[in-house]
């Protein structure tokens, strides 16, 4: 045994661990019906827009940060590291957002993820390690995000 893993197991194993984070149940680590985009359909744009507690972000300030951390790893991952990037820009910015906002919002996320995803799987070496820990910060992140916008929502309901 020589203690590596095989770059076909690993990618496989990760592609279906990220899919499950932002779009469908794979029996991992979420119950059906609690990716990240299923709950973002069951949330409306008022409900995205209501700062959640006293000091705590709007979802819709949620959704931009995972846009962006999106954004900003990607350029990691591909070796080009953005400058001056302000993480906390969108917690004093992002609150209300209207109907289309909110429909234009999860779009963007939709087509970020995407192209993300397209990036990775276009990968053929992850013997890089801004690539391999880009790739799963992203799944660790997305996790992190969905749990606060679940329980935010156990708050607004």
């Amino acid at each position: 045994m020589n203690g590596t893993i095989a770059q076909e197991t690993f990618t496989q194993q990760f592609f279906e661990i990220l899919d499950e984070a932002f779009v469908t149940h794979h029996g991992f680590f979420l119950d059906r019906g609690n990716s990240l985009f299923e709950t973002l359909a069951e949330i409306s744009a008022a409900e995205a827009s209501v700062p959640v507690g006293g000091k705590c972000a709007s979802l819709a300030a949620q959704v931009t940060h995972v846009i962006f951390y999106l954004d900003v790893t990607e350029q990691y991952m591909v070796g080009q590291p953005p400058q001056n990037v302000d993480w906390n820009e969108i917690w004093r910015t992002v609150e209300k957002i209207s109907p289309d906002e909110w429909d234009a919002l999860r779009e963007k996320l939709t087509t970020t993820y995407q192209r993300v995803n397209a990036l990775m799987r276009a990968q053929t070496n992850w013997d890089n390690a801004d690539f391999l820990g880009g790739a799963l910060a992203i799944v660790v992140h997305t996790a992190y995000h969905l749990g606060e916008i679940r329980q935010a929502l156990c708050t607004l309901r």
